[in-house]
């Protein structure tokens, strides 16, 4: 049976939340928006608030642009995971069956991923919306991941007919297998151990080795 692997960016591929990366970056982003967004950020993961009002707080918050856009990419390649660094060739030979699933935002991930043999057809994530003068000023709204049970959403769409390994460190990637669509949910805990997810798990994951021991 082919297995299906859905990866999810922030915490996982890298080591860190891209939106708080882009927010340290941006001048313009104060040290309390900053820390804002941070909070933010964890009280969504732990799904203690809706994703949609996680996004629109954080995008109301932040005060960045293209070019910071660009800035973040440059500090996210200095901060991929390390057990995914050291696993590149086994992400480049099963990339047809790897999808990224995000809620964060394409404009960011498709630039690192493509580097690991992903293509941009096998990302899903949400975008920015840019001013004339080239700073973010939204965000597409109509995209199913800026909803509550986004990802779910793109699952249902997928239909992937095998088995669907879902990786991730949040409430966002536990809920594609809580509402049946995988049927496995691995935590993430490489970079970061959220302890209200350990008894939703079922596996935890120290680095991307183990899983790939667990499917051998």
């Amino acid at each position: 049976m082919k297995n299906h692997i859905i990866i999810d960016f922030d915490s996982t591929f890298i080591k860190s939340e891209s939106l708080d990366i882009l927010a340290k970056t941006s001048n313009k982003c104060t040290k309390d928006s900053e820390n804002k967004i941070a909070d933010i950020t964890k009280l969504g993961m732990n799904g203690k608030i809706s994703f949609k009002n996680s996004l629109e707080k954080r995008i109301k918050l932040m005060n960045a642009s293209i070019d910071d856009v660009k800035n973040t990419i440059k500090t996210i390649k200095n901060n991929i995971s390390d057990s995914f660094i050291k696993n590149k060739k086994f992400i480049e030979e099963n990339s047809e069956n790897i999808y990224i699933i995000s809620s964060g935002f394409i404009e960011i991930i498709h630039p690192i991923v493509r580097e690991y043999g992903i293509k941009k057809k096998n990302i899903y994530a949400n975008s920015f919306q840019f001013d004339l003068k080239g700073n973010i000023n939204g965000y597409d709204k109509n995209n199913p991941l800026t909803k509550t049970k986004g990802k779910v959403k793109v699952l249902k769409k997928l239909k992937l007919d095998g088995l669907v390994h879902v990786i991730g460190d949040g409430y966002t990637d536990y809920e594609i297998k809580k509402e049946g669509y995988a049927n496995f949910f691995y935590l993430y805990i490489e970079n970061i151990k959220r302890e209200s997810m350990i008894k939703k798990a079922d596996f935890l994951l120290k680095s991307l080795d183990e899983f790939i021991e667990k499917i051998s």
